[in-house]
């Protein structure tokens, strides 16, 4: 369309010219916090596919920051498929409201500050049937309508995959960078490459790549077993010019932990120099 044909109401227009990208420019998507919550950095942690552990790793991360002094907390976006009460033992705990409509998030046992979909319901075992317009405007909520206090370090637990919730998290939240989980196996290479890519489509910064089950220490020798076969975060950290930030070995321990909502109990330390990376965000 020509500038002479041009009505610069982008509402009743499809066309993509500088008229759309400007307006579209000066009105942020971004939500704010409510004036009650002041958190200092946004980190989300996702994963291309599920079943790599990216829940458990969230959890880790909290407790690792904790421990270093800093108070964190756990936004947990996962809307229908949520764990993180379970893995701090928060089952039975139930978010509490003011008057003024604002949610106060639990606490662990270590004093980290959780919101999730399971600390709303009655019943956490009903499953959470609900459209991606319903889904995405909860995460908003529960950036916008709870008291997050003074929070060093946010940890957003986003669902697996490139759907609406992380589009909503990524255009809605004021997303400081993400790190982003796998495994050592050659289909999770091409996934992986996706959850890059729709970071940078999004112009989020990809803080790292954290290898979950990456291997098993020999309880004899202290070999490491490839159970799941061979890495290729190398390989995938190289082409998208990334940082390998920590490998999580198998820990029959941390999942024995998990189920019994005792992760803050953990002795691994896979993820320390993750958490002094993060630690610099503050200096």
């Amino acid at each position: 369309m020509s500038d002479s044909e041009c009505t610069h109401d982008c509402s009743t227009c499809s066309a993509n010219c500088s008229s759309r990208a400007g307006q579209e420019g000066a009105k942020s998507l971004k939500e704010p916090e409510n004036s009650f919550s002041h958190v200092k950095h946004l980190i989300g942690v996702v994963s291309g596919k599920g079943g790599v552990g990216k829940s458990l790793v969230t959890s880790m991360l909290a407790v690792t920051m904790q421990r270093m002094g800093y108070q964190t907390a756990i936004l947990d976006a996962d809307i229908t498929g949520p764990s993180i009460p379970t893995i701090f033992g928060l089952e039975g705990e139930r978010v509490e409201g003011t008057e003024d409509g604002i949610m106060l998030p639990p606490k662990t046992k270590t004093g980290i500050e959780v919101i999730s979909t399971n600390l709303l319901l009655d019943d956490p075992t009903k499953p959470v049937i609900w459209r991606g317009s319903l889904l995405s405007g909860i995460v908003k909520q529960f950036w916008t309508e709870t008291a997050w206090n003074e929070v060093d370090y946010m940890f957003v637990d986003m669902p697996p995959g490139t759907g609406d919730v992380p589009l909503t998290v990524f255009q809605s939240l004021p997303i400081e960078g993400i790190v982003i989980v796998t495994s050592p196996q050659e289909l999770v290479s091409m996934i992986v490459e996706k959850a890059v890519n729709m970071a940078k489509m999004m112009d989020i910064p990809v803080l790292g790549l954290i290898e979950n089950y990456s291997y098993l220490p020999c309880p004899h020798c202290g070999e490491k077993l490839s159970v799941f076969g061979e890495s290729h975060i190398d390989e995938v950290a190289e082409k998208q010019n990334l940082t390998v930030l920590a490998r999580i070995p198998i820990d029959p321990k941390l999942p024995a932990l998990c189920d019994r909502g005792l992760i803050e109990l953990m002795e691994n330390d896979a993820l320390n120099e993750t958490g002094e990376m993060l630690a610099k965000l503050s200096s």
